[in-house]
């Protein structure tokens, strides 16, 4: 295996443990046994489990938000949000995953600072992209923030969060489309 895949498999490796178990929930020994090389090998490429996680929600985070800008800009408010919200059900995989983010954020207190300021950053660029389309969306009357987009957009963001573990944790996605349906007009 080359140094590029091996580099690639860990982290997409790391990234779906932890959706499935937190930041506290694994460890260099379950990516050895994943990937088929040694835990001094994953060293070599991120020293830390710092630098592991910190690398696993900078690389999640920069798909997710290409996923999100990549929605057509000419389409309504309400047809946005429902590919949001499609995108979210992706993340479901088949029903043991969650956000990266939303799980790591259950683990903050023992996530070292810049893995806590990365997820920061992840929760915002999702909040201020639903702050636009919900403000859009009152202007075409398809969405209804009550005047409020940046405390609207930060609710559903969290309401959307809590609904992946509820999908988790229930086995159906009927949960997350329901979130949405709240800001509907």
């Amino acid at each position: 295996m080359d140094k590029n895949t091996v580099r690639e498999a860990l982290l997409d490796h790391a990234q779906t443990v932890m959706m499935k178990r937190g930041y506290n929930g694994f460890s260099y020994r379950d990516l050895s046994e994943l990937v088929g090389v040694k835990t001094s090998s994953i060293h070599y490429y991120f020293p830390t489990k710092e630098d592991l996680a910190l690398e696993a929600v900078n690389a999640y985070s920069a798909d997710v938000m290409s996923s999100i800008y990549a929605i057509d800009s000419s389409a309504s408010a309400d047809k946005k949000l429902d590919r949001y919200t499609k995108l979210f059900g992706r993340i479901i995989g088949d029903g043991t995953q969650v956000c990266l983010c939303g799980m790591l954020a259950a683990d903050i207190e023992s996530l070292p600072e810049k893995v806590r300021h990365a997820i920061q950053a992840f929760f915002r660029a999702n909040e201020s992209w639903l702050a636009k389309v919900l403000a859009e969306g009152e202007a075409q009357d398809t969405l209804d923030a009550g005047g409020k987009p940046e405390a609207a957009a930060r609710a559903l963001y969290a309401a959307l969060q809590g609904s992946l573990l509820a999908c988790r944790l229930f086995q159906t996605r009927a949960r997350l489309d329901e979130v949405a349906a709240t800001v509907r007009r």
